[in-house]
Formats: structure tokens, sequence, C-alpha cells
């Protein structure tokens, strides 16, 4: 599937019911894009996703993987989505994954141009986590 905002492959994946308030549109499955990171609801998605697609820094194993995904597509709006946010990376922290450590590793990968400004949302992710 390709991503309607830029055209660039996209990695689609399953959203476990836990997570699914936080999927674009409540929807089952969602795709990532591997250049600008917007996250969409996907009509299919795959049960053993291949986030590396994204970007080597992306998270391998799907419990943290996913509800990073997901998370990047509600930096679209910290204001409305704040809640959905820190659960989400709370999720991720308890998988073992540091999530701004993961969102540095992505903003320095080359490939990847995020849609939206991940530097500037970064800063105030922090602020969600401390």
């Amino acid at each position: 599937m390709a991503c309607s905002a830029c055209g660039a492959e996209t990695v689609d994946f399953l959203v476990p019911d836990a997570d699914r308030e936080y999927a674009p549109e409540g929807a089952h499955a969602a795709s990532i894009c591997s250049r600008c990171l917007t996250v969409e609801a996907a009509d299919e998605g795959c049960d053993d996703p291949d986030f590396t697609r994204v970007s080597g820094a992306f998270p391998t194993r799907p419990d943290a993987a996913v509800p990073l995904a997901l998370a990047l597509g509600c930096c679209e709006s910290l204001a409305t989505n704040r809640t959905a946010l820190e659960t989400l990376l709370e999720r991720i922290e308890r998988a073992g994954v540091d999530p701004l450590l993961a969102l540095d590793r992505l903003l320095a990968e080359p490939s990847v141009e995020p849609a939206i400004d991940l530097d500037r949302r970064r800063v105030q992710l922090e602020s969600l986590l401390y």
C-alpha cells in the first residue's frame, strides 16, 4: 500500500483491542508510512509487521512498535490526543523501549521526512513523560 500523503511504501499492522481507541478511526488495522510517518486506518493488517521497513531505529517487537506507530499518529494534535499519548508512551516504556530515544533515532534517519514537526513535538512529549 502507498501512503496517501507522500506515496511512499507503508507498513500495515494489526491494532490490538487494547490500543484500538488510539488507532485512526478506531480501526482494527493501520499503516505507517516509511517516509513521512503518517498513520492511517488500513483495510488489512499484518500479524508480524516488519517495522524495520520504516527504519532500523523502529522497535521490532509489536508490543513496543504498535504503540510507537500509534503515538506518532497522535502527534498530529498533542492537545487533542494528550491522554492517548500519555498511555501509549507508558506502554512503549513498559515494553522496554525508551520512546524518546526511539523518536530521536527515527529523526536521525535520512530516509525519514516526517509530515509534522516531530522535533518540536519531541520536547512536548518529554513533558508528558516526566
